[in-house]
């Protein structure tokens, strides 16, 4: 286990409380991401007055390799299997994943310890929530009475707001090389878990 950077969509906060106890409020500090390590706990406070279903979840670097990687390079779309069946000609176990971010894992439905969750939580509004139990929703609505914890349903976007997928002909579209790219001889080592890489190495 590690620490978890938790960060709030939608909002920036005032860091109110840690595990030693409340934080004065001229001492408060303001945050949109507030960290903590293994068994500790925060508590923030912010002002509720934009509407919305808004994602908190751990803002770890390697979450990036799901839809939360905006302006990133990735593979979501992606089909991989030719280069797949490539990789795998060096490398047997090779698995290549992304095509539908962190979805994939969950349905590759691979065998766990007793004690693990599976990636996959259950679906959203749009979707599977992709990450798991570092990833929960924060629903803000008008009219809320104070201690009502109902859940208010998933929030009603106004028209024109929710992106789509455009399946027109598409504007200025770059297209890739014609040219296939050429391969170069590599060697490659693969190193099992289990095994250590100074086996053979003398």
């Amino acid at each position: 286990m590690t620490n978890h950077p938790i960060h709030m969509h939608g909002y920036d906060f005032k860091v109110s409380c840690t595990d030693g106890g409340w934080v004065p409020e001229a001492a408060a500090w303001p945050e949109v991401t507030v960290d903590c390590a293994v068994g500790q706990m925060r508590a923030f406070d912010f002002v509720a007055d934009k509407p919305g279903d808004w994602a908190i979840h751990c803002h770890k670097s390697h979450h990036t390799m799901n839809a939360m990687g905006h302006e990133l390079s990735n593979y979501i779309g992606v089909d991989k299997r030719e280069i797949a069946k490539r990789i795998q000609a060096l490398v047997p176990d090779y698995m290549a994943m992304g095509t539908a971010g962190m979805a994939d894992m969950g349905e590759m439905e691979m065998p766990l310890p007793d004690n693990t969750l599976p990636m996959m939580t259950g679906f959203a509004q749009f979707g599977p929530v992709e990450m798991g139990g570092m990833f929960s929703v924060v629903k803000v609505r008008e009219g809320l009475a104070a201690g009502d914890y109902k859940d208010p349903g998933w929030y009603e976007h106004p028209p024109g707001t929710v992106s789509y997928e455009w399946t027109g002909e598409s504007q200025n579209a770059v297209l890739a090389p014609s040219d296939p790219v050429k391969s170069t001889d590599a060697e490659v080592r693969v190193v099992k878990p289990g095994a250590s890489a100074h086996d053979g190495h003398h």
